[in-house]
């Protein structure tokens, strides 16, 4: 009889002194402290690892090393780390679709066959014809970090501009490439950042920065950003300046010129909430530019033109947007027409295609989508497979057909072809993935948050969960910049709902689940009930036995890594796992790097008398406090993130690594080659994926 239980008993004495050794305070590297002190209007504020700011000095690569040594040697420790990637390998690897567009007969979407690192874009002759390879961005790198950062088509389909960013950077390069013999022209344009292609005849319009300076390229504040026409085979250097403001370093052009090529349309904005004002301007006519929207913090999206009209979705006036009418001859808002008035719910988007409007709305952060004549009256709905969440219905006015995707949290996306005129909808391409959707169900409630507002949560879990205190949860929340958050295929999450964790999603305050007045009761002064409605949505799911503050973990991203930090900061107890990735963690510096001052408005700046002490009060890094237990917690960054500068992260993991008193351990996992999130290449996602449900998993103490 051979004696199986031999290994058994070996793995179990294994796993028992592992447990024990990973049970005691970890180790950290040094972090040296300086002698650095700020006075804000007569508050001294210590700030002991400013050095880290220097991402380019040796001492701060030493110490990017040290840690990101520390936080894998306790990774590698955990016994069943290669099962989670093994089972996020196997997820991962599925036909995958994503952006279908119509060029003239043809069809162009990006499809992945599984594990390539980069998504592909097709190319299909007719409904039915042959898919080829249009442009392959595995080809830019050999390890996936260069990635496609977008497509653009000149209006008669014979080129393609495309972006290119290294190492998910938020900087761009554009290409330009024939249609059909996919032939790479010598244009070349660089420094680009924040800005899309929008032809115009033999060449497009674009908006860059100046070349940054020195070791400026991921660090530099990002000012004064310029509007240029370039022309197809000509040196960068010859481009033509279109349009800048030297006044006002904080502005920013975005263009778009109308399918029949009569204006140039430009959104002018100074924030990253959204608000812009609308400039114009006659390509068939001599003369500059016309300011017929001049209403600063309003939203106003250009969506078409029809004849001297221009057909715009705003929030002026209707906090849950309304699409107006404007006659540029009498640009005035006392004789803005109203095509769709608000409504109770939000209007999302709005696209103008086939002599019609196809309208997206958001009711309790769930799509619902109808279609309207051009008076506005109600024509029908788009039926949906499912509550969850609409994209795309992109296009040109003449077009008959259209596209969107569907997804949900358990819902892989879907591609459908819209016919408008019939109202119906067929299936393009569609995902399957290997786990059992059926097995999974998920519900919406409404809680309360401490000031008594409601605020959505929704809770995915299989079927059959027993309330009874001690499932392991995961809460997810954003709560900012007027971003609504809503159901979306948790691909990474499946290992740990198949495992009876329950997943959690919260639509807190900040975000635009419920229009402008949402996204204002979040921002500035009152970005304090974003915080509050996070803490009661975790301690809904404990009071209603969903799980235990000894079971529940949250995490969040940018934004939501700010959230995450202020509230294990507030809430220390309510938690057992955070997860705080690429955030925002120095409420007093963000507007120092790169294009943080563009947050200015949705958070105030510590350089305002009134500003600083809100932002003083809550600022992750400097709440962090000595002789009390943190949540075990994993920070996220990466090396080539230029949205939220790697130096919020590194200052915040030092600075709770210093005063955190307590045995759960505190880690910070520093990525290579890797941005802010946009572009990261599959073999990436999973590495990152699998230390995130790795650390998750032992620190719930879950079993794999």
């Amino acid at each position: 009889m051979k004696k199986h239980w031999i290994p058994l008993l070996l793995f179990s004495i294994t796993l028992f002194f592992m447990t024990h050794t990973m049970a005691q305070k970890p180790s950290y590297p040094q972090s040296k402290k300086v002698d650095q002190v700020d006075t804000y209007y007569g508050v001294r504020v210590q700030d002991p690892y400013r050095w880290l700011e220097d991402d380019q000095s040796d001492e701060t690569k030493n110490w990017v090393s040290e840690q990101n040594k520390t936080t894998t040697e306790y990774l590698k420790k955990i016994p069943y780390r290669e099962k989670i990637r093994e089972r996020l390998t196997e997820l991962w690897n599925y036909e995958r679709y994503l952006s279908p567009q119509k060029i003239g007969d043809d069809y162009i979407f990006y499809k992945n066959n599984g594990l390539q690192e980069q998504s592909v874009v097709y190319i299909q002759k007719g409904k039915t014809g042959k898919c080829e390879v249009l442009l392959d961005p595995n080809t830019f790198s050999k390890d996936g970090s260069v990635s496609l950062g977008g497509i653009f088509f000149s209006n008669d389909f014979q080129y393609m501009a495309y972006m290119v960013s290294h190492g998910g950077s938020d900087w761009r390069e554009i290409f330009v490439m024939e249609t059909q013999s996919k032939k790479l022209l010598p244009d070349r344009i660089q420094w680009v950042k924040f800005s899309n292609v929008a032809w115009y005849k033999d060449g497009f319009y674009y908006s860059r920065y100046d070349e940054p300076k020195g070791d400026e390229k991921l660090k530099g504040t990002n000012r004064f950003q310029k509007l240029y026409y370039h022309k197809l085979g000509t040196e960068q250097a010859k481009d033509s300046l279109i349009l800048e403001d030297k006044k006002n370093s904080k502005r920013g052009f975005s263009a778009m010129v109308t399918d029949d090529e009569q204006y140039l349309v430009v959104s002018v904005w100074e924030s990253a909430s959204g608000n812009n004002l609308i400039w114009y301007k006659d390509l068939e006519e001599e003369g500059g530019f016309q300011k017929i929207i001049e209403y600063p913090d309003t939203k106003f999206t250009f969506l078409d033109s029809l004849r001297n009209q221009f057909l715009i979705l705003t929030n002026y006036n209707a906090s849950n947007n309304k699409v107006i009418l404007v006659d540029l001859e009498k640009p005035g808002k006392e004789n803005w027409k109203t095509i769709l008035p608000e409504s109770k719910d939000l209007l999302q988007s709005v696209s103008y295609i086939g002599g019609r409007l196809i309208a997206t709305y958001l009711k309790d952060a769930v799509n619902k989508v109808f279609v309207y004549d051009m008076e506005g009256k109600h024509l029908h709905e788009v039926s949906l497979p499912a509550l969850g969440s609409v994209n795309g219905f992109w296009g040109k006015a003449n077009e008959s057909e259209t596209f969107y995707s569907f997804t949900s949290f358990t819902y892989p996306n879907t591609l459908y072809r819209y016919d408008i005129q019939k109202n119906q909808s067929f299936i393009f391409q569609k995902s399957e993935v290997k786990f059992a959707i059926d097995d999974f169900e998920t519900k919406q409630i409404f809680y309360s948050s401490k000031d008594g507002t409601k605020v959505p949560l929704f809770i995915v879990y299989k079927k059959g969960l027993e309330l009874n205190g001690n499932n392991p949860t995961l809460l997810y929340g954003y709560g900012g910049f007027n971003l609504s958050r809503q159901p979306g295929f948790v691909l990474s999450k499946i290992p740990f709902l198949e495992k009876g964790g329950i997943y959690a999603l919260a639509c807190l305050r900040g975000g635009n689940e419920y229009g402008e007045s949402w996204h204002q009761a979040g921002m500035k002064e009152k970005k304090q009930n974003v915080f509050d409605d996070f803490i009661a949505a975790a301690e809904w799911l404990i009071q209603n036995k969903y799980t235990s503050k000894n079971k529940l973990a949250i995490q969040g991203a940018s934004n939501g890594g700010l959230l995450v930090g202020a509230v294990i900061n507030q809430r220390s107890d309510l938690f057992k796992v955070a997860i705080p990735m690429v955030g925002v963690m120095d409420m007093l510096r963000f507007h120092k790097f790169t294009i943080g001052w563009a947050w200015v408005y949705e958070y105030g700046s510590s350089e305002n008398r009134e500003q600083f002490p809100y932002l003083y009060a809550y600022s992750p890094i400097h709440n962090i406090k000595e002789g009390i237990e943190y949540p075990a917690t994993l920070v996220t960054t990466a090396d080539h993130d230029d949205r939220v500068y790697p130096a919020h992260s590194f200052k915040y993991i030092a600075t709770l690594q210093e005063k955190n008193t307590g045995k759960n351990p505190t880690f910070i996992r520093i990525e290579t080659q890797v941005g802010h999130g946009a572009g990261t290449s599959t073999s990436k996602s999973i590495e990152m994926e699998t230390d995130l449900l790795s650390f998750l998993f032992y620190n719930l103490e879950i079993v794999y």
